[in-house]
């Protein structure tokens, strides 16, 4: 009881704060089905971190590792998580639908224009380094914002992990509103023939290695993340490991998922998480995420004034990193514009392309402003 009454006064109004930050997370994720095994754990994380004197994590002044801490310097520090979860991530996906129609990966270069945008304007306010940092967020891509984080030594990692992964559960939330404000009904409307060519098994296992090739000359700090990813995604193609595959797209990446959910908030105990700046990196990692979706919406707007045969400009929007729910809202709000728009190859195919350009768009970050 006196180690009750201890606690109690030190308790104060930010650690209910946190508390009702992780119950948001924990109903979002059990109520609304948004990504749960990301947000289920960061907000049960927030709040054993944030009970006075948590064991969970390491005190000040205290000699004694908290077990969070211990697994956050283990996996996170070293990048070693977000690599891990590339090869799931790499199995999971299927490049059939964008091998068959590559012209799709323009609208995953396009679709990372918020993140160079957010940049210029972010580093009015705040170093280059966290600037940059900050900007990747709006890839939609949780692996890939940590290992720039930590790579640049941004001061603001915590809020960056949490924005990353949080924002990735609120896609459903946040492209809709954004792809009506810039589209209209009849463009919704469009219907797009799947004409696709079959992808010879060949073909898919050189991808992979090409791509790794390719992105290691253009942005060589993006070589473990891309590598990672790719080396899954040959796992999956070459045919001969499908047991080290199903590991990989289940067990492995699930297991990680996990371990990094739990592992981020270890970082958002209220000295760190409940500031001015962290709120306001929150809202411009917002703002790189709306922009990234625009971005590719007035590019296929942009190609359709030179077009005879329109695009539905929405799969621009599915050029963020967000695979695959980025891809299947796209489809599902073509099928509530018209119930024969099928649209989800052509999302798909867009999707995925944004998975390589989120990665790459990170390695030419970390090649510019590395020391």
């Amino acid at each position: 009881m006196e180690i009750l009454y201890e606690n109690l006064l030190q308790m104060d109004w930010r650690y209910l704060v946190m508390w009702a930050i992780g119950g948001i997370l924990i109903y979002l994720a059990i109520k609304k089905d948004m990504e749960p095994t990301l947000l289920l754990p960061i907000g049960f994380g927030a709040i054993l971190v944030n009970l006075p004197n948590s064991g969970a994590v390491t005190q000040p002044g205290s000699f004694e590792e908290g077990a969070l801490t211990t697994l956050f310097e283990a996996g996170i520090a070293n990048e070693l998580f977000p690599l891990i979860l590339f090869i799931g991530i790499g199995a999971m996906i299927d490049f059939g639908p964008l091998l068959s129609n590559p012209k799709l990966m323009i609208f995953g270069a396009a679709a990372q224009f918020g993140i160079f945008f957010t940049l210029c304007l972010t580093s009015m306010f705040f170093d280059i380094n966290d600037a940059a940092s900050i900007a990747i967020i709006g890839a939609a891509d949780g692996p890939t914002a940590i290992v720039v984080a930590n790579k640049l030594n941004s001061a603001y990692l915590a809020p960056i992990m949490v924005a990353a992964y949080s924002y990735m559960a609120l896609v459903p939330i946040i492209q809709p509103p954004v792809i009506k404000l810039l589209t209209t009904k009849k463009e919704r409307q469009i219907r797009m023939d799947y004409v696709g060519r079959e992808v010879s098994k060949t073909t898919k296992i050189l991808f992979p290695i090409i791509i790794t090739v390719i992105a290691g000359l253009v942005a060589p700090a993006s070589v473990a993340l891309v590598g990672f990813l790719m080396f899954g995604n040959l796992i999956r193609e070459c045919g001969v490991l499908n047991s080290l595959s199903e590991t990989a797209q289940k067990v492995l990446a699930n297991l990680i998922t996990i371990f990094l959910g739990i592992t981020i908030a270890s970082q958002m105990t209220v000295d760190k998480f409940l500031n001015p700046q962290t709120f306001l990196i929150l809202g411009l990692g917002l703002f790189a995420f709306i922009f990234d979706t625009a971005g590719g919406v007035l590019f296929a707007k942009l190609l359709n004034l030179f077009l005879k045969k329109k695009i539905n400009p929405m799969i621009g929007a599915a050029g963020i990193s967000a695979f695959p729910m980025s891809g299947r809202i796209v489809h599902k709000m073509g099928l509530e514009e018209d119930p024969q728009n099928f649209l989800l190859m052509h999302s798909i195919g867009v999707n995925v392309s944004g998975q390589i350009a989120s990665v790459i768009a990170g390695g030419l970050i970390l090649n510019f402003f590395m020391a």
